[in-house]
């Protein structure tokens, strides 16, 4: 018996789906995710309108989940000449710059601990030892994250 292959609007819809729920299975809302597989396939520019019409959301779920992703460095506005309208890209290598920004958050977040660590009297010893723990789960995460952007680069 011969698998049945899809056609290629079935593997792209179900691609685009399988990345909303890859999102939402992250914390992230699933039209992001939706929006990222739709980026992966058609790269970009695209409006506003047609990602709307293409994964049949409202466009002001599209613009608010386009936006939250250009902020985490998925996604590049850019514009089409003539046309006022918004359009999005895929921002090359999104990836690292996903990984840059843990990076950064990361980091803000080591400040935060060793700041409640020289704050937080010393009679609170279990405290210090979770904030210790996490500090350092922080400072490992980060350098090897750093580490694999590194390995990317050279690629």
């Amino acid at each position: 018996m011969t698998e049945q292959v899809p056609d290629d609007e079935t593997a792209i819809s179900g691609f685009i789906e399988r990345m909303g729920l890859s999102a939402q299975g992250d914390g992230l809302p699933r039209i992001a995710g939706r929006i990222l597989g739709y980026f992966i396939v058609h790269g970009g520019p695209t409006s506003l309108s047609t990602l709307a019409a293409s994964l049949s959301v409202s466009r002001a779920s599209i613009s608010t989940n386009a936006r939250m992703l250009r902020d985490l460095g998925v996604l590049d506005a850019t514009s089409v000449p003539g046309d006022r309208q918004d359009y999005y890209q895929l921002a090359p290598r999104h990836y690292v710059r996903v990984l840059e920004g843990y990076v950064q958050r990361m980091g803000a977040l080591g400040e935060s601990l060793a700041t409640a660590e020289r704050e937080i009297g010393d009679d609170h010893v279990a405290a210090h030892e979770r904030l210790a723990d996490m500090r350092a789960f922080v400072t490992t995460a980060r350098a090897q994250t750093r580490e694999l952007i590194r390995t990317l680069d050279d690629d």
